[in-house]
């Protein structure tokens, strides 16, 4: 723990604090923390899994002709700039550059007074073995949208003026310019969505909190976890299919994904990063070629050379994408990208550091327990160094958020880990506990489709020299098996209050099932000064 790393109250933050206290609701701080831990097992009312929708779904089906754009999709660029994606006509039919790639935006609905024009291009999934769906895309748009104004809504069509085909009118608005005082409206953030009828739940219930931004952390289709022979999801793929030569994907999934998102997607700027499901291998050993062709994301606009890891701004915050099923070694490409980008923070033009990449490193359920130690081993201590203040993650399929906490201490100048791996999908809700009895892996269970094992016992604490703790973990704050989705609010250069929403609150006015107002202590946690070069 840093040394001046002490609990420290300011004038404004007991005044806040006060208010807080004397309204009819108490909403905690982590300024009170850290909290005994709490556990809300699994509700046996509810359905702990659902069925893939199926491909004629009116919301998977294709519902343009000819060449008119489908799947719209918006990322952003830079505070100024904002990148349009959208699939068009199939690619046997046309060639990608005889398709224009344009898109008409304005101020005012229906007046487009500028046009940016882009690229695209198609992909290809395809296998070596008999009986497996090879697969070609439609044409793939990407358009960068330059010179944008902050805070203001922007008109637009997209496709080819010159063979008519371009689509409605969609509208989104921009974020707050980089500074301490603008943030976006609402971020919601979603793990592991998938295409089921819980993944129809937690999007609904979305869509009701309107936020003004979408944090994608991994896992978005499950395109790979739907069998191709029979158009049936299967929970467990290895189960299912143990002969398989190679763990298959079904790529029209993507494309109904695509139709069935557009609707949040075409308005709201969303922000992914990889999970394990888009690794998809092909032919020739390719990976996460749907991935790193269907999405735009600024990557070179931060610096980085790949798609599977980059960095933005949203108003007040800077967000970091890591990639887990990439090199993540401190010797390699993308560690040497994270240095510079951290470097490049200004923590008085975007106080937030908020970071995100699929496998959690602090989890305390069965599922994936300890599954990426590695990459905790490697990356943790230049995000602690640096001040990171929240930790995204997913691939569980359950809640979980941390008390502050760092190389399995506790210590007020952590960042808060939390696990939001429950947006729907078809492999059911995680329901079993790490410390339950009988329920702690072996310590060769859960070995990561990328990277290296790292299990290791405690070396401390109430769980030293044990793999499992014999109850929830002390740096567990809160765990439930449910589905749902978060919302973060970021009131000022201190607060933002995180609220996580469970898919069955949706029925019930002001209901949520955990809820915290997260609080810098720039004061007191800051070490970047200290950070060797």
């Amino acid at each position: 723990m840093r040394e001046d790393c002490k609990l420290w109250i300011p004038l404004t933050t007991f005044l806040f604090i006060t208010t807080m206290v004397v309204t009819e609701t108490h909403i905690p701080t982590t300024l009170e923390g850290p909290f005994e831990p709490v556990t809300r097992r699994f509700d046996p009312s509810l359905r702990r899994g659902s069925d893939d929708l199926p491909m004629d779904d009116p919301r998977l089906k294709k519902n343009v002709t000819s060449n008119f754009p489908e799947q719209i999709a918006l990322a952003v660029s830079s505070p100024t700039s904002m990148w349009v994606s959208w699939v068009g006509s199939n690619a046997t039919e046309l060639d990608p550059s005889s398709v224009a790639s344009e898109v008409w935006y304005g101020k005012e609905s229906g007046k487009y007074t500028k046009v940016a024009k882009g690229a695209s291009t198609v992909y290809s999934q395809l296998y070596p073995f008999e009986g497996l769906l090879n697969y070609t895309s439609g044409i793939i748009h990407h358009v960068r949208l330059k010179g944008l104004k902050p805070k203001t809504k922007y008109y637009y069509k997209c496709g080819d003026s010159s063979i008519s085909a371009m689509s409605e009118e969609h509208v989104f608005e921009t974020s707050p310019m980089p500074g301490p005082n603008g943030y976006p409206h609402r971020i919601a953030v979603i793990g592991d969505l998938g295409l089921t009828s819980n993944s129809t739940t937690t999007i609904d219930h979305l869509i009701q909190n309107d936020p003004s931004m979408i944090l994608m952390v991994g896992d978005l289709s499950y395109a790979n976890q739907y069998r191709t022979t029979g158009g049936k999801g299967a929970a467990c793929f290895s189960c299912a299919f143990p002969d398989a030569p190679i763990r298959e994907t079904y790529q029209p999934r993507w494309d109904g994904w695509g139709r069935y998102m557009e609707t949040l997607t075409s308005r709201l700027p969303m922000m992914v990063i990889e999970g394990n499901h888009e690794i998809e291998p092909q032919v020739a050993g390719i990976t996460f070629k749907s991935y790193l062709t269907r999405f735009a994301v600024p990557s070179a606009e931060s610096g980085s050379k790949s798609n599977l890891y980059y960095s933005f701004d949203a108003g007040g915050v800077h967000f970091i994408m890591l990639g887990a099923y990439v090199d993540y070694n401190s010797t390699g490409a993308q560690f040497s990208w994270l240095k510079k980008d951290l470097r490049r923070v200004d923590r008085t033009v975007t106080p937030w550091l908020v970071a995100a990449w699929h496998p959690p490193w602090y989890n305390s359920y069965s599922s994936h327990y300890q599954e990426f130690e590695c990459m905790r081993q490697e990356m943790e201590s230049i995000l602690y160094q640096h001040g990171v203040d929240i930790v995204f993650s997913g691939h569980v399929h359950a809640y979980e958020r941390m008390n502050r906490v760092y190389n399995y201490t506790l210590d007020p100048c952590g960042p808060v880990y939390i696990t939001v791996g429950d947006g729907g999908n078809i492999e059911k809700v995680d329901v079993d506990f790490a410390d339950d009895p009988g329920k702690c892996p072996s310590a060769g269970d859960n070995t990561p489709e990328f990277g290296g094992l790292c299990h290791l016992n405690f070396s401390s604490g109430p769980a030293k020299g044990q793999f499992c703790w014999n109850k929830q973990p002390e740096w567990s704050a809160y765990r439930e098996s449910s589905f749902g989705h978060g919302i973060l609010e970021v009131v000022n250069s201190t607060y933002a209050l995180w609220t996580w929403h469970r898919n069955q609150d949706m029925y019930k006015e002001e209901s949520h099932g955990d809820q915290i107002y997260i609080v810098r202590q720039p004061e007191l946690c800051s070490t970047v000064s200290k950070v060797s070069s």
